[in-house]
Order: structure tokens, then C-alpha cells, then sequence
């Protein structure tokens, strides 16, 4: 399979690609390095990045950024660029992904654990990864040629615990090899619709 990985460079990306470059023709994608460069925020990116790698049986984003800051305090510019990145720039990358699949594809999205259990400063966080999480499990029933989209919903990573760690009290971590496990279900498997809960016990 050739499978398009975004985000391929982070914590969690890497992990995907270590998982799936051994069988698969892994093409890398990150905002300023990678096989290809994308920024899925904007439209135009989304659509050169496609055209430039042409044609690919799956689609993988981990990537998307949020705004973290008290909800009295978020201002618009925040709100929007999370919307603009984890909200809209999956929502597009779906859609002009979806014309760049071969028949059977599959597009894997990513949401947060926030989407369920809300942290200190992560309201918009928690608003654009339930967001996700719906669009996924609508945009499935309209996906054509057997195309499957998943979302894999995280719970903080335990080599990011360092940096986030402080948000998440009393959180269980899971490390990004396991985490890494998930995507690989959604790629490799044959279900659609799904939100891949990887977490337990919070």
C-alpha cells in the first residue's frame, strides 16, 4: 500500500510510520520538511501536496493544531486557528483526499481524549475534537467507492508528559508506539466510522 502519513515528524507520526514503513510505502508529510511539505489549513497546500504525490491507498493526519487558554481568555484569532487547523483543515483534507484514493482507501483523522473528558484551558480543544469525532461518523455514510475514515482519539502521550503532562492530572499516558497501534487498526483493517478510543480507566 502506499499510505500518505501527515504530521509524519511528531511524536506521534514518527511512531506511525515506523509502524507501517516496513510492509508499505510510507510517503512522509510535514509542514516544513518530509517528502512532501503541507500545511492542511490551507486549501492550496492540501490540493500541490496531492498533486505531487499522486494517487495513495491511505490517508493518515496527525496533525492539527489548538488553542489552549481559559475560555474568558481565548481570543478569535485562537479559536480560528484551531478551527482553520484541527477542524476545517481535516474536514478539507478529507474532502480533497478523498478524490486522490484509490477505490477501498481509507483516511485516518485524529481528535483527544478531551472530546470526552474536558481539562483546564481546553475548551476549544474539546469543541473541535468532538466536532471531529461527528464528522467522521457522518461523513462515512456518504464516502464513495468503499472509502473508510476513522478517528483515533488519544489520551495524553507519555513521551509528551514533559510538556502537557501539567494539563492532564491524574491522567493515564500511553505511550506513541502503542498509540501508533490504532492508526495501524484504521489503515489495515475494515472498519469505518469509528472513533478509536485510545485510552483506559479515565
Amino acid at each position: 500500500m502506499k499510505i500518505l502519513v501527515i504530521g509524519a515528524s511528531g511524536t506521534i507520526g514518527s511512531r506511525i510510520v515506523n509502524a507501517l514503513s516496513a510492509t508499505h510505502e510510507v510517503v512522509t508529510a510535514n509542514y516544513q520538511s518530509g517528502d512532501v511539505q503541507i500545511d492542511i489549513s490551507d486549501i492550496e497546500s492540501i490540493s500541490s501536496a496531492f498533486n505531487a504525490i499522486g494517487k495513495v491507498d491511505a490517508i493518515v493526519c496527525a496533525a492539527g493544531s489548538v488553542a489552549f487558554n481559559g475560555f474568558s481568555e481565548l481570543s478569535r484569532e485562537e479559536w480560528d486557528m484551531g478551527i482553520n487547523s484541527r477542524l476545517m483543515g481535516q474536514v478539507n483534507l478529507t474532502k480533497i483526499g478523498s478524490h486522490h484514493l484509490n477505490d477501498g482507501g481509507s483516511i485516518t483523522l485524529t481528535s483527544g481524549i478531551i472530546a470526552d473528558y474536558p481539562i483546564a484551558y481546553g475548551t476549544s480543544a474539546a469543541t473541535l475534537n468532538g466536532a471531529i469525532q461527528h464528522f467522521v461518523k457522518a461523513v462515512a455514510l456518504e464516502l464513495p467507492r468503499n472509502i473508510r475514515i476513522n478517528v483515533v482519539s488519544p489520551t495524553v502521550v507519555t513521551e509528551s508528559l514533559p510538556v502537557y503532562g501539567d494539563y492532564f492530572p491524574g491522567f493515564n499516558s500511553i505511550n506513541a508506539e502503542d498509540l501508533a497501534k490504532y492508526y495501524v487498526r484504521s489503515v489495515l483493517g475494515i472498519e469505518t466510522g469509528q472513533i478509536f478510543k485510545a485510552f483506559a480507566g479515565n
